[in-house]
């Protein structure tokens, strides 16, 4: 079944104008969610707003906007005075660079999205897909939706293209807030680590190895109950913290990573035998 867009836009640079479509690369029906209900009729609630100070329920046409400039301490804004503030929604996605995609650190990344040709877009589009790819580069381009003004990324995908919403610079922290610490590496602790990563080392990306096994999980419990189970959880103990040995610890993983997938049951097969 074909993929439903989210929204329209149109990449432009220079004179070159290509209307396309966004697409959601995220299979909804995956996700499992669970809503409140109450329990002595099984009627899903609905969401009230509490007013603390005057104690009463507040409707939403009661409601406005308002920011938080000190604890307690709200500056409130109209209807009109939002929009005033938010961008014309143009949905044009305006290319000001083109830079090698390896330059773009992942942790920039947030949404992404398919893009596809709109009417009359296929052949521009096809051109500019080719042309990043073969010469490695990502374009970088604003694009103003939904209030906002969006750093975006678009970069060649398969056939296609691709959008990926980034984060403003200023978004991040840095990482030089986080504490390290002040360990010593010993002699041969890197030699070590080195080798256990060249074990398990590949040099292809394949997801479809990997399930959300917690997801599975849920799923079936899921079923398990529409079916009219009544479901028990077994208490797991919890992993218990202690200090290890850095170099015996790796050399135990340099033996498990060794070990033939099938090691463990070749003393079976044989009894068996």
């Amino acid at each position: 079944m074909a993929a439903r867009p989210l929204a329209s836009g149109t990449i432009s640079f220079g004179l070159v104008a290509i209307p396309v479509k966004l697409y959601s690369p995220i299979e909804s029906a995956k996700t499992v969610r669970f809503n409140n209900v109450h329990e002595s009729c099984g009627t899903r609630v609905k969401y009230q707003y509490y007013c603390p100070t005057d104690d009463k329920i507040v409707e939403r046409n009661e409601l406005t906007k308002g920011y938080e400039f000190a604890k307690g301490q709200f500056v409130l804004f109209s209807g009109e005075e939002l929009k005033a503030l938010q961008p014309e929604a143009t949905n044009a996605i305006e290319i000001t660079e083109f830079i090698p995609l390896s330059e773009i650190d992942p942790l920039y990344f947030d949404k992404s999205y398919y893009l596809g040709p709109d009417k009359g877009g296929a052949k521009p589009y096809i051109l500019l897909a080719a042309a990043m790819k073969q010469t490695g580069r990502a374009a970088l381009a604003t694009y103003a939706a939904r209030g906002k003004n969006h750093l975006v990324l678009l970069r060649p995908f398969q056939e296609g293209l691709i959008m990926q919403q980034l984060h403003y610079a200023d978004e991040l922290r840095p990482f030089s807030e986080v504490p390290l610490g002040d360990a010593v590496l010993k002699d041969g602790e890197i030699d070590l680590a080195l080798q256990l990563i060249d074990q398990t080392a590949s040099d292809e990306f394949h997801p479809e190895k990997y399930e959300d096994e917690v997801r599975n999980q849920v799923w079936e419990l899921v079923e398990r109950k529409i079916q009219g189970e009544d479901i028990i959880s077994t208490p797991e103990e919890a992993p218990k913290a202690q200090v290890i040995d850095l170099m015996e610890a790796l050399k135990a993983s340099l033996g498990e990573a060794s070990k033939p997938a099938d090691a463990d049951d070749a003393p079976k097969r044989k009894a068996a035998g």
